[in-house]
């Protein structure tokens, strides 16, 4: 058990040196004890503000949640689509997807996601600032992998985990991570939660903070605030304003469109019947086989499931026309399902599975890709992105596009290890992408 007084903060030039009060206790996962608690406070001083429209309030108080149930939905949402506009909203960063996370059983601290978000209020207890963060145990479910830093932690004798980790979890997909409220210091905001983060993970003894898939704004920023940059690659679908389906494969080499249009025609001649479902057309009974595919599949692939058959229901109820559930029919029998969910601008591709007791070839392919580029269609979305690696998506006509990760590591003796190790990792992305690029699908001139 730790106990720190006041201390310094790090934030930029625009922030005076704040006025702080900090008390942190941390009890952390041991072979005798299961408890953890995590306590952080502190209250900065905001500059005065140039603006003759808004008042800028003169303190700024920083607390941890260990639920995000302490949060009002409407603050936390509004505080999401502040950070990231209208059009590029992202549905997993609202607060039905988290809470329904929490509240089910799949991020929490049994699971070793101890939920540990940062809220921002100015001196009307008005919220202007939220920030996803688990104190983790493990490196599951996160997407980008550092189970090597783990190691070299553990061959100097130093312990790399608890970690603190900000992201959504067991989802690899871009967006903010630091939701501040549009106001006209919210420069002033940003630089304070960072510091509070870094603040947070000194004090409470942690290895290291991870900032995953974060904004590529945001990616930039961090650097300048001590973070290493790491970037890594996903394979999304691009809309160039097609009218369906045949006008995208008209983009195309003949030999991909021609594999395509044989590949769909599988479907039809298995007898499956294909179905876009959204919000009060998904039943209890989908959910259902939907969490029995999605257990085929862990089962088959990873041998362990990250979310509950519980969370499925909670989320598709409180999402509503937000989720868009595919399914593959044979007769009046669901044998396979992908999950999506729409954003502002994007249909994200999230999950699959399929009955065990029967193989149906390219209906992994049907379901998760074409389906979704018709739908992104259909609803006039202008990217698709199909998840996490899967280098077979590029000849279905998604490309290679970067992703993004921050990581601000206590230990300066790994931390130089740990920098040599991205600028050579970041090389060979590059490098892998535009060979990708460079033999694509599409005709001459189309990326």
């Amino acid at each position: 058990m730790l106990s720190q007084g006041k201390g310094k903060s790090s934030v930029g030039q625009s922030v005076r040196n704040p006025v702080s009060a900090s008390t942190i206790t941390a009890l952390f996962w041991g072979s005798n004890n299961k408890s953890l608690q995590l306590d952080f406070s502190r209250d900065f001083t905001l500059p005065p503000s140039s603006s003759a429209q808004q008042t800028t309030p003169q303190k700024l108080s920083i607390s941890v949640v260990s639920s995000i149930l302490e949060v009002s939905p409407h603050a936390w949402d509004a505080c999401t689509l502040d950070a990231s506009g209208a059009q590029n909203f992202n549905p997993f960063l609202t607060h039905a997807f988290l809470s329904s996370l929490e509240q089910t059983g799949c991020a929490v601290q049994e699971t070793g996601w101890k939920p540990c978000h940062i809220v921002a209020k100015d001196e009307s207890q008005n919220i202007l600032a939220v920030v996803p963060l688990y104190l983790k145990s493990h490196s599951y479910g996160e997407f980008v992998f550092d189970h090597s830093w783990a190691d070299a932690y553990y061959s100097l004798g130093s312990r790399y985990y608890p970690k603190l980790q900000c992201c959504v979890p067991f989802t690899p997909v871009t967006g903010p991570r630091i939701l501040i409220r549009n106001t006209c210091f919210k420069d002033q905001v940003f630089d304070i939660m960072v510091s509070a983060l870094k603040d947070l993970a000194a004090k409470s003894q942690v290895s290291s903070l991870h900032i995953t898939f974060p904004s590529e704004n945001e990616w930039h920023k961090l650097k300048d605030k001590g973070f290493l940059q790491r970037i890594g690659m996903q394979y999304h679908w691009k809309n160039r304003n097609y009218k369906d389906f045949d006008e995208f494969l008209m983009d195309m080499r003949h030999s991909k469109r021609k594999k395509i249009r044989q590949e769909r025609k599988k479907i039809s001649a298995q007898n499956l019947t294909m179905k876009r479902l959204r919000g009060y057309e998904i039943k209890a009974t989908h959910w259902d086989s939907f969490y029995r595919f999605y257990r085929n599949t862990t089962d088959n692939k990873w041998g362990s499931p990250y979310l509950t058959r519980d969370f499925f229901h909670d989320m598709g109820s409180k999402m509503g026309d937000q989720v868009l559930l595919v399914v593959a029919e044979e007769g009046n029998e669901l044998v396979a399902g992908a999950l999506n969910l729409i954003g502002g601008d994007t249909l994200f591709g999230r999950l699959w599975g399929c009955d065990q007791r029967v193989y149906y070839p390219n209906l992994h392919f049907e379901a998760c890709y074409y389906q979704a580029i018709e739908a992104a269609i259909e609803l006039n979305l202008n990217t698709v992105e199909a998840g996490a690696q899967g280098e077979h998506k590029v000849q279905r006509g998604y490309l290679p596009v970067t992703t993004y990760s921050c990581h601000y590591l206590v230990d300066d003796r790994i931390r130089q290890a740990i920098e040599e190790f991205l600028v050579r990792e970041s090389t060979q992305v590059n490098l892998i992408m535009k060979l990708i690029r460079d033999s694509g699908p599409f005709k001459e001139g189309i990326q």
